[in-house]
């Protein structure tokens, strides 16, 4: 039985990356403000180290991910992936909800791409991980971390930010709105294939020792 179920869960994962996109992307990519810098790894350029949605499931399986929002396991997640939301568009991502001002820590190691403020989302962040195959989106916090800055390097676990309901989120429910994506090869972070991390949080969970 756990066998099946495990298979089961990958399977649900790898279809997440082989869905077309269904109306606007999610999230649209963030205002253009002359004043943000363009940020690239130190080591390469965005995309250079793409790979296929396959790839990066399994890839993010043998790397480990963390629940994003202190004190969460994944048995207390609920699959938001496929929700529809407002003009057509589906949610693509999971809406984890804790108490406003709830530490927000990062999934994995790696660097934060870009800092800023949209009317969906609110306060976001987009960062990679440390090979620059993966995505990361936090979006609706409540505030960032003192000091940090596009561009910083980040270990799995910091704290970046807080839960909260900035954007479009209803101000009576905070949560974290986290999307996992695959870096596409053209490098527009923000606009990357999405991934399922449900089944993902689930079979990492599984996984862990005990």
């Amino acid at each position: 039985m756990r066998a099946s179920r495990l298979s089961l869960l990958l399977v649900l994962a790898c279809a997440a990356c082989a869905r077309q996109r269904i109306g606007v992307v999610t999230p649209p990519a963030p205002v253009a403000r002359s004043s943000t810098p363009r940020v690239v790894l130190a080591s390469s350029a965005l995309g250079a180290a793409s790979v296929s949605g396959a790839e990066t499931v399994n890839y993010i399986l043998a790397h480990g991910m963390a629940v994003p929002v202190a004190g969460m396991t994944a048995s207390e997640l609920q699959d938001t992936f496929d929700e529809g939301r407002s003009s057509g568009r589906v949610h693509r991502a999971l809406d984890i909800l804790a108490p406003r001002g709830t530490p927000v820590v990062a999934a994995d190691s790696g660097r934060v791409l870009r800092i800023s403020v949209n009317s969906l989302g609110g306060n976001t962040i987009y960062a990679t991980d440390p090979l620059g195959r993966v995505v990361y989106y936090y979006a609706h916090l409540d505030r960032y971390r003192d000091g940090l800055v596009q561009g910083a390097t980040i270990a799995r676990g910091d704290t970046l930010g807080f839960v909260g309901t900035t954007g479009n989120a209803p101000k009576d429910t905070p949560h974290l709105h986290f999307q996992v994506m695959r870096m596409p090869a053209d490098g527009k972070y923000w606009d990357g294939e999405a991934i399922n991390p449900y089944p993902l949080f689930l079979l990492l969970s599984v996984a862990a020792p005990k």
